[in-house]
């Protein structure tokens, strides 16, 4: 996991300033004279102001960072005065969860806001914090956002040099169909189920059962995607308690090895974090047994546990998404696909147009747009690709989607570079161009819209020059043509029916 690629580095900076970030946090709580509870506090807030906050610009992260504690504070007032009172503390916590759910609908702003207050609550059951330790609390989170954001925005300000792609917008829908209100029914429903049977199991840990319904939702759309997810959360759960009884609990919270490793973990969590969940809550995991003995109350039983309300969890995701508005994962990946097709062909139009001598047309972003689709994709079809996913003939057809995407990708991203170029904008009207646009456009309108069937584009007469830059571009349009005609079989046929080789 840790060979895989990383553009620019930017992985890794972003977990080296992380771990900057979150030392320094915890370093000015305990500068302050904070207990160890309040400094563990400041600790996770540092961590979700940089770990969450992903707004487009640096303007608006700092803004987001900035109303983090209008999120928080009171959850964590919530939280500690019904420490007391489990029926009340659940309803409330119930109500946190889908009103941070239901937030999402206002983009990553929202999104960042609902997990801030969701995990302010977390931390309270975690910690087993009471409204007389609400002062201390407050400043440890107050000083953690301080110093993770003079480390983001001032000290090592990554995003002034590579600002973080746009995220492509979340699928429409009104009403229950609306994908944030849909799953914050489900995401409420799955996390009711594992309060109460993690409050059978345990009545003072029930709280990780809840944690673990709840970020199984996050950046999933479908049925497929959320139990997958769920099942990556339990196998990085059992390999991190694996880790935790050969590391923690032979260091027993000695306080510079804890500390020296904790730094280790959250180098790991956001390295991790987008290339593999599963990686990601192996490092989680191992953290919070670190935590459990600078607390004093790591042993075996207490990680066993941890597994135990993980898979409780973990099953009230998988009942919530198949019993609360349920979404198949076909009807999810068809819409991505959709979107992905439809943004070939936007790409393609702008590269016709740049090549016929419109300055004004550029690929570029809509190329960059393609990828983002791609990796939505892509994701939308893991459930499908999965190494146990026993549906052979559909996860055959989602490998073929993802590979003629792919190619789909490749040549836009050709086609766009043939048309950046200085050659490339005195391609001077080729008709040739004209007479492959219409027909990419054609096959673009045939797979997004099978029903209204394939239109005539006509033959268009060819230009009586050849031109390099045309040549080049004609290479890339034929073989996404052709990519696109590929495509027709896997997505225009049963989904259950066996592939005909070509």
């Amino acid at each position: 996991m840790f060979s895989a690629p990383d553009p620019g580095r930017l992985r890794l900076r972003v977990s080296l300033r992380a771990v900057l970030g979150i030392g320094l946090a915890v370093a000015a709580a305990e500068a302050a004279g904070l207990s160890l509870v309040a400094s563990i506090t400041g600790g996770l807030a540092a961590l979700l102001a940089l770990f969450t906050v992903g707004d487009a610009t640096v303007r608006r992260q700092a803004v987001t960072t900035a109303l983090l504690p209008a999120a928080g504070f009171p959850v964590l007032a919530l939280a500690t005065t019904l420490h007391g009172e489990p029926l009340l503390r659940a309803a409330a916590w119930l109500a946190v969860v889908f009103c941070g759910v239901y937030a999402r609908r206002w983009g990553l702003r929202g999104h960042a806001l609902g997990i801030f207050a969701f995990m302010m609550f977390f931390v309270t059951q975690f910690l087993h914090a009471l409204p007389a330790q609400l002062p201390e609390l407050y400043a440890a989170v107050a000083l953690a956002l301080a110093a993770s954001s003079a480390v983001r925005f001032g000290l090592w300000c990554i995003e002034r040099r590579t600002p973080p792609p746009a995220v492509p917008a979340p699928l429409p829908g009104t009403g229950l169909a609306r994908p944030t209100t849909r799953q914050a029914f489900q995401a409420t429903f799955a996390c009711a189920v594992a309060l109460a049977v993690g409050e059978v199991i345990s009545p003072d840990r029930f709280y990780w059962a809840v944690g673990t319904a709840w970020w199984i939702f996050v950046n999933t759309a479908s049925r497929g995607e959320t139990l997958v997810r769920g099942f990556r959360r339990v196998v990085g759960t059992v390999t991190g308690i694996a880790a935790g009884l050969l590391i923690a609990i032979p260091i027993a919270g000695a306080p510079l090895p804890t500390a020296a490793l904790v730094a280790v973990c959250v180098f790991g969590i956001f390295y991790t974090a987008a290339p593999s969940y599963s990686w990601m809550m192996f490092f989680v995991t191992v953290m919070a047994g670190l935590l459990y003995g600078l607390l004093g109350v790591l042993h075996p039983g207490l990680l066993l546990l941890r597994f135990q309300e993980t898979a409780v969890g973990a099953l009230g995701a998988a009942l919530g998404v198949a019993l609360i508005l349920p979404v198949t994962t076909h009807g999810a990946t068809d819409a991505w696909i959709r979107r992905a097709l439809t943004c070939v062909h936007g790409c393609t139009t702008a590269a016709a147009r740049r090549l016929a001598g419109d300055s004004t047309a550029d690929p570029a972003p809509l190329a960059a747009e393609l990828e983002l689709l791609l990796g939505r994709v892509r994701l939308s079809l893991a459930p499908l690709v999965h190494p146990l996913s026993p549906l052979r003939a559909r996860k055959t057809r989602a490998r073929q989607v993802i590979v003629l995407l792919d190619d789909c990708a490749r040549e836009v991203r050709g086609l766009a570079a043939v048309a950046a170029e200085p050659a490339g904008r005195t391609a001077s009207h080729d008709a040739r161009l004209a007479t492959a646009c219409r027909r990419v456009e054609t096959a673009v309108h045939a797979l997004v819209a099978p029903a209204a069937g394939r239109t005539d584009a006509g033959a268009a007469a060819l230009a009586p020059h050849a031109h390099l830059a045309s040549d080049a571009a004609l290479t890339h349009l034929h073989a996404l043509e052709q990519a696109l005609g590929d495509l027709a079989a896997p997505l225009h046929t049963s989904p259950r029916a066996p592939l005909v080789p070509a």
